[in-house]
């Protein structure tokens, strides 16, 4: 009887993911390298298709937290009945926030996909290692403007008002979706870093709590004590909020702006490249 030797089969890799064409350098083209981002993205999105509970944070948080800031402390933080006037000041507000809750189930689920062995095939692929990650923010970025969108039909089912135009409602969107991008890369950089996803988790509370709670998101500084407005005036939430505020509701925006982006690009241009680096030499 005749004999086979028999070896593992390699990783099949994602639709989309062919030979890739390199520079004269020896690296990855530009061109295969937006190439295997979108299959990449396209491989994340049907997970979210075959998963569809993958989408309950994006979906309920901002109903849950809409509802629960508007009619719970609304009247607290506004008066008795002024909940209306409440809601314009919390929705541009709460589109600063939905980065920072997505942008932390980023971390918690990069870290998942290496307990599963997920990102060790990807990296037995002739593919840059920064498509991976690219690809990650890409689809949560999706992600988020499903949770922002949810957000905005709530705030107008509950009376808010547009005081400036659509084109600066949009601008404050995108200017959240940039912000939010950013902050992915500091929970991707955790989620590499922490051993376990609870570890990330527990981590990332940490830093959402003070940042969330201790801005303009909910309430206005000024009724803050003294070195809380301090930590508030250099919070990047509290800029982002007040920028999409005035966007929304008119007002100065350019300082808040400029804050927001310049923030945006010096976390990316820190943690991207740790983050890339980490993901090379994790084990």
């Amino acid at each position: 009887m005749s004999t086979a030797t028999t070896a593992e089969a390699p990783a099949k890799a994602p639709t989309g993911i062919r030979p890739p064409v390199m520079d004269a350098d020896g690296r990855i083209g530009p061109r295969a390298n937006l190439r295997h981002i979108g299959a990449l993205v396209r491989r994340n999105a049907l997970q979210i298709k075959q998963d569809p509970e993958s989408m309950f944070d994006a979906v309920f948080m901002p109903i849950i937290f809409t509802l629960l800031f508007v009619y719970v402390f609304g009247g607290a933080v506004s008066g008795k009945g002024n909940q209306g006037e409440y809601v314009n000041y919390l929705i541009p507000g709460l589109m600063a926030m939905q980065g920072l809750n997505i942008a932390m189930a980023v971390g918690t689920g990069i870290n998942d996909d290496f307990k599963k062995g997920v990102m060790d095939r990807f990296r037995t692929m002739p593919i840059a290692r920064s498509s991976v990650l690219i690809a990650k923010i890409v689809v949560e970025i999706g992600r988020m403007m499903v949770a922002t969108s949810i957000l905005l039909i709530m705030g107008f089912i509950l009376g808010l008002s547009i005081h400036t135009s659509v084109l600066e409602l949009l601008a404050a969107v995108g200017l959240s979706l940039v912000f939010g991008a950013s902050l992915m890369w500091i929970f991707i950089l955790l989620g590499l870093t922490m051993k376990t996803a609870q570890a990330v988790q527990g981590v990332a509370m940490l830093v959402l709590m003070p940042l969330q709670f201790g801005s303009s998101i909910f309430a206005k500084p000024t009724t803050m004590p003294g070195w809380l407005q301090t930590f508030t005036d250099y919070n990047p939430l509290s800029n982002l909020a007040d920028a999409a505020r005035n966007l929304v509701n008119g007002g100065p925006v350019a300082h808040s702006a400029l804050m927001t982006m310049g923030w945006a690009v010096a976390i990316t241009a820190i943690t991207a490249p740790l983050a890339v680096a980490k993901f090379r030499k994790r084990t």
